[in-house]
């Protein structure tokens, strides 16, 4: 497993920093008048300037909804294996929900309408599944099967839609600083807890998870914090916060995160696997790798908005 990490760990860093940097470089193009309302570029209403560019995090969103759909179908592969009979289509589709209300909302729709927005998809998700699941007429197993819809919605819509959120306010280099000061922690928790490794976290749910391993995680992610925040500040004139910032927000994303792979293995665990898929050799499934990730991008927009 180590031999598949060290393989394709790179490969899929090295997608993901052609994917931002694509996203990036398209933010800066003219985009077509259909999209811009056929307003041409440099005119305004009133005769002034205009943005008349691709907007911001369209490849983004096109990876984050990938990647939504790829886990959708290992979670209602999950609850099928509980017993409960949910549907891969009404998951997936539920997921892509969540992401388009939270990422494609526009930003010149009042907070209050936005929020009335986003509950009442939240509403029709779960009206919606109670209808398709009930349409046999057998109320057995209705109620489990539309959870499992809610939680593809709230978990891998929602809180994925927050990287696109993200990518609307800021630079897609700070989108990265997120991702890899993130995942630092899962290096250096596994490095850490291998070498040093003594004291058991979470004996009954993840055995191979220490607290020494944690604590090194923490560490590793604190330094990358710090030093990718001096290089976000190289490249484009301003750092996401002061120094001793950078390192508090390393060591909040270390801890999310570190929580994400417990509960997805709650879940795996439940539905008695091991994995949550084998689309990724070395890692696991979908879930498996973007677990940490998604319970940080809420705590990560928020504290990006707060600086």
């Amino acid at each position: 497993m180590l031999r598949h990490r060290l393989t394709l760990g790179p490969v899929l860093i090295a997608l993901l920093l052609g994917g931002l940097w694509l996203d990036e470089w398209l933010d800066r193009q003219p985009a077509p008048s259909w999209l811009t309302g056929g307003t041409p570029p440099g005119v305004g209403e009133a005769g002034g300037p205009v943005d008349a560019t691709f907007p911001p995090g369209i490849i983004v969103f096109v990876v984050v909804l990938t990647l939504g759909l790829a886990a959708a179908r290992e979670l209602a592969r999950m609850l099928r294996d509980k017993g409960i009979a949910a549907s891969t289509g009404v998951c997936c589709a539920a997921s892509a929900a969540g992401l388009f209300v939270l990422g494609l909302v526009p930003t010149r729709v009042p907070g209050t309408e936005s929020a009335a927005i986003v509950a009442s998809t939240a509403a029709a998700v779960l009206v919606g599944s109670l209808v398709y699941y009930a349409r046999k007429r057998k109320p057995e197993g209705v109620l489990a099967a539309a959870g499992g819809t809610v939680l593809a919605f709230i978990y891998l819509g929602l809180m994925l839609g927050f990287f696109v959120a993200i990518r609307r306010e800021q630079s897609a280099w700070t989108l990265l600083w997120v991702v890899l000061s993130t995942k630092a922690c899962d290096i250096g928790a596994y490095f850490t807890g291998r070498t040093l490794g003594k004291r058991k976290l979470i004996f009954w749910l993840s055995p191979g998870k220490t607290w020494e391993g944690l604590f090194g995680g923490i560490l590793f992610s604190m330094l990358v914090a710090v030093l990718g925040g001096l290089l976000l500040e190289r490249l484009t004139g301003r750092a996401p916060a002061p120094l001793p910032a950078l390192a508090f927000a390393g060591a909040i994303f270390a801890v999310v995160g570190q929580a994400g792979g417990p509960l997805v293995r709650l879940f795996k665990r439940d539905a008695g696997r091991k994995d949550s898929g084998r689309s990724i050799p070395g890692f696991g499934g979908v879930l498996d790798v973007i677990d940490s990730a998604v319970l940080v991008a809420p705590f990560a927009y928020w504290w990006l908005r707060v600086w």
